[in-house]
């Protein structure tokens, strides 16, 4: 058999990280840990809340929960590694380390893309079809298809994980990048990478073109909605409750399409990687604040934890 045809794992990759520099991983490590802890504390506030207050218990509120969820979830695939990465120096990471950040991360990601579809679906029919919502959005309809975005994120990254796994790497396991990524290991196997490429461009297409077109239709009609309605008071409320979702989706999807989409010969691995650090470290912890902030009801809840809270006390 050919050498290309071959597959030849290492025992262990080494991750390069985002720097060399001991006093700036310090800095970074610091930084990063700041920012993971506020995204944990967030994120788990806001399940914590919705869970709490019965005003919450809407299909809206079900879809953030898992969100903030599956947010604390993708966080954690990455950051305690790279946190420990950094303290300790260490920079290799066993193999099957390795496949399993790279099959988890990759599921969390996915489930998130369909995520924020569902939620652009649910935010659709209550503006746009709001007679129907009742019957449209029950509570065994959230229920599916908050099961399909999770069984959807683990199939699709199982697909993609076993083909990255079929390369040959030979003696090359220095990752450029500070995390098992896919784009990174096709990067730098030996032989012939296509089939996993292919793969790589036919689940972009399923789980961040065709979503992102989903949502773009589904903000389209209810923009057409907003402009048509004659009532200002709704229509201040249907851009708030929009907003908050609107502003989560450029973030992610801004920073996944500028790594998997754009071409890679106009991609430094600098650009790579803070684009990774932004969707990976800083947007879920920028999530629980931007759905907080423009959300009434989310506000309200905090304020009537908080006077429980110093009532007991």
């Amino acid at each position: 058999m050919e050498e290309g045809n071959q597959t030849s794992l290492p025992k262990e990759f080494i991750l390069m990280g985002l720097t060399n520099h001991s006093m700036i991983q310090v800095a970074l490590f610091v930084v990063f840990l700041m920012i993971y802890a506020a995204a944990m504390m967030g994120n788990l506030l806001i399940v914590a809340l919705v869970k709490a207050d019965a005003r919450l218990h809407t299909p809206m509120y079900f879809f953030l929960s898992n969100f903030s969820i599956l947010e604390l979830c993708y966080t954690s695939t990455v950051v305690p590694q790279m946190l420990f990465q950094m303290l300790s120096g260490k920079k290799s990471i066993p193999l099957i380390c390795c496949v399993t950040q790279l099959y988890f991360f990759l599921s969390f990601g996915i489930a998130e893309s369909f995520f924020l579809t569902v939620m652009s679906y649910d935010r659709y029919v209550a503006i746009c079809l709001p007679l129907h919502y009742s019957i449209t959005i029950t509570k065994w309809t959230c229920v599916a298809m908050a099961t399909a975005s999770w069984v959807g994120g683990f199939l699709f990254s199982a697909i993609n994980t076993t083909f990255t796994m079929k390369l040959s790497f030979g003696s090359h396991n220095k990752i450029e990048h500070f995390l098992c990524e896919m784009p990174a290991l096709v990067k730098i196997a030996n032989g012939r990478t296509h089939e996993a490429k292919m793969c790589m461009s036919i689940s972009c297409v399923f789980t961040l073109i065709l979503p992102l077109l989903l949502i773009l239709v589904s903000y389209a009609r209810i923009l057409y909605t907003i402009l048509g309605s004659h009532c200002s008071m709704g229509m201040r409320k249907a851009i708030s409750t929009c907003s908050s979702h609107l502003t989560v989706v450029t973030l992610f999807f801004g920073s996944v399409l500028s790594i998997y989409l754009r071409p890679k010969s106009s991609t430094s691995m600098g650009q790579t990687k803070m684009a990774s650090v932004f969707y990976i470290v800083i947007t879920p912890a920028l999530n629980p604040i931007i759905y907080s902030l423009r959300n009434k009801e989310v506000m309200q809840a905090l304020k009537k934890v908080i006077h429980k809270g110093k009532e007991m006390n």
